[in-house]
């Protein structure tokens, strides 16, 4: 029991001790001081193709596939009629549409995500030009009449 209260006491003390944090220098960037990519940029062209792709490939035969199952299920649930099959596949085909429908919201929020996104990239941009035009020397001396 002695080397349980001695731990504990132990603990207790490095616990009590003062805590300080000293910085001394500033953040090189990424751990193991390699900058890597740190340009920020969109591709505009490639948001609007998943996008297309989403709604001319995913989204359609993600409906005929789950509309297959659907019918698939159904049928086999007719065949095993009286039977505690039948049931079981009936739920199955329930859950299965719902992570079907699921499914399809996802993807619209996606395809709506991208196209959104273009749109957010060049507000923002002009949003901060405008900005740093704002509180830019050189362009409230330009602002100013010419006599």
């Amino acid at each position: 029991m002695g080397s349980f209260e001695a731990e504990w006491a132990a603990s207790r003390a490095v616990g009590q001790q003062p805590v300080a944090m000293r910085l001394n220098r500033a953040d090189d960037g990424p751990v193991g001081g390699s900058a890597g990519d740190q340009n920020l940029s969109s591709n505009a062209a490639g948001k609007s193709t998943a996008a297309n792709d989403i709604e001319t490939d995913f989204e359609p035969n993600t409906k005929k596939a789950g509309d297959w199952a659907k019918e698939a299920t159904g049928t086999a649930a007719k065949a095993f009629d009286g039977w505690a099959t039948a049931a079981g596949l009936t739920k199955a085909e329930e859950t299965w549409g719902k992570q079907v429908k699921a499914l399809m919201g996802r993807l619209a929020g996606e395809k709506s995500a991208l196209r959104g996104t273009n749109s957010l990239f060049i507000r923002n941009d002009q949003g901060v030009g405008d900005e740093l035009a704002r509180q830019s020397r050189l362009h409230q001396l330009s602002q100013q009449p010419h006599n």
